[in-house]
């Protein structure tokens, strides 16, 4: 049996057909879940609420109705619209008690069933709605650039019982695939529904590496995506380059919200930024943050030459104190022994900053062979013999 026959989103190592069990070890399968409760032997843990995941990314909580004894990596049947679908166990006991208490669900929904373990025949036909989902994918591609359908489709997943077929697909403006949808019941003859996603999901379903040399964090653990500004990134001080805050998905990375309440907290202790410092030499603009070393740097003109330097935050709030009493301290920037004097690059250093061979060892230009250029010649005449 090859590998990747049952991979929905994971590199299965084993799989016993006989008692309906994917083997958990070594599973990276997209959204995977550590069962830090795992080692607490609790005899009254739940097992009303049993996570289940899916292809790729998604997943979603099962009622235990039948209080069947399960554990992480079962192959189930459970409640689909209409007929069963085909999952694989995630999470249990306490673990899915708190995936339920974090999606905060509305107290009157009511959860999907799961039926039963999956048997044989249930599985043999599961591997075989895997195996069309790639045909399925490339023909609704052809269908849909044939009716000039400006929409892309991105993955498709059919249900366990080959019934219905979800197929994902992105889209800049509003579609009108009524057509589409007609062509491809006619064809595939299942059930259909098109659930549009964004660049950063479809992110997610692929994969890749991320520039920090990991997985990608929505392939991995992100379950509800938040928006991104750049106003993110410009409390943190970091440099507004659309080639570097972006990710493989052309939005803005996702860890740019990471650290960004340490920032703000950190931040808090900061004056204004838009109070300029009024000195005896003239009037100081503030240029930057230095957050982790609690350092403000400003500009002044000095004989008419700009200056930065950097001062401290309570120094910083002393002379903002002064210039509201209308005085004007003196010497600031002299007293400052630890100042930074200003880097300017020339506009040929910054474009090769962000080279690819920034960090080869430079070679040496070659050396012509001067042996022979302070070698005297010695000339005889003609008839002038050798002795």
């Amino acid at each position: 049996m090859a590998d990747r026959e049952y991979e929905r989103g994971c590199l299965v190592d084993k799989v016993d057909e006989t008692t309906s069990n994917v083997s958990r070890d070594f599973c990276c399968y997209k959204l995977n879940v550590f069962d830090w409760l795992g080692d607490i032997d609790d005899p009254l843990a739940q097992n009303k609420y049993i996570e289940v995941r899916f292809k790729n990314t998604r997943k979603e909580i099962f009622l235990n109705a039948s209080d069947l004894q399960l554990k992480i990596g079962d192959i189930v049947a459970v409640e689909a619209s209409p007929g069963h679908d085909i999952g694989i166990v995630s999470a249990i006991g306490n673990l899915a008690n708190q995936h339920v208490n974090r999606q905060k669900f509305a107290k009157d929904q009511s959860f999907k069933k799961i039926y039963r373990k999956a048997r044989a025949h249930d599985i043999q036909k599961w591997k075989d709605a895997i195996s069309l989902e790639i045909p399925t994918m490339l023909r609704t591609r052809e269908l849909a650039d044939s009716l000039g359908l400006e929409m892309k489709i991105g993955d498709v997943e059919f249900q366990g019982d080959k019934t219905k077929a979800i197929f994902y697909y992105i889209a800049e403006d509003r579609v009108d695939f009524r057509e589409l949808i007609k062509k491809m019941a006619e064809e595939f003859k299942i059930r259909i529904e098109m659930k549009q996603i964004g660049a950063r999901q479809e992110a997610g379903k692929i994969g890749g590496i991320g520039p920090c040399g990991r997985e990608l964090c929505c392939t991995t653990w992100i379950y509800d995506f938040v928006s991104v500004s750049t106003n993110s990134a410009r409390l943190q001080e970091l440099s507004l380059n659309p080639q570097k805050l972006a990710g493989q998905c052309s939005k803005l990375k996702c860890c740019l919200n990471y650290e960004l309440e340490v920032y703000l907290d950190a931040r808090k202790n900061f004056p204004d930024d838009d109070i300029n410092l009024k000195l005896a030499e003239g009037e100081a603009i503030h240029i930057k943050n230095d957050v982790f070393k609690n350092l403000m740097y400003y500009e002044i003109k000095i004989n008419d030459i700009p200056v930065i330097r950097a001062l401290d935050v309570d120094k910083v709030k002393e002379i903002i104190g002064l210039n509201k009493k209308g005085i004007f301290p003196e010497k600031v920037f002299d007293e400052n022994s630890k100042v930074s004097p200003k880097i300017s690059l020339s506009f040929k250093e910054e474009l090769n900053s962000d080279s690819l061979t920034r960090f080869d060892t430079p070679q040496k230009p070659k050396q012509k062979n001067r042996r022979n250029k302070n070698r005297r010649t010695k000339y005889r005449k003609p008839n002038e013999k050798k002795n």
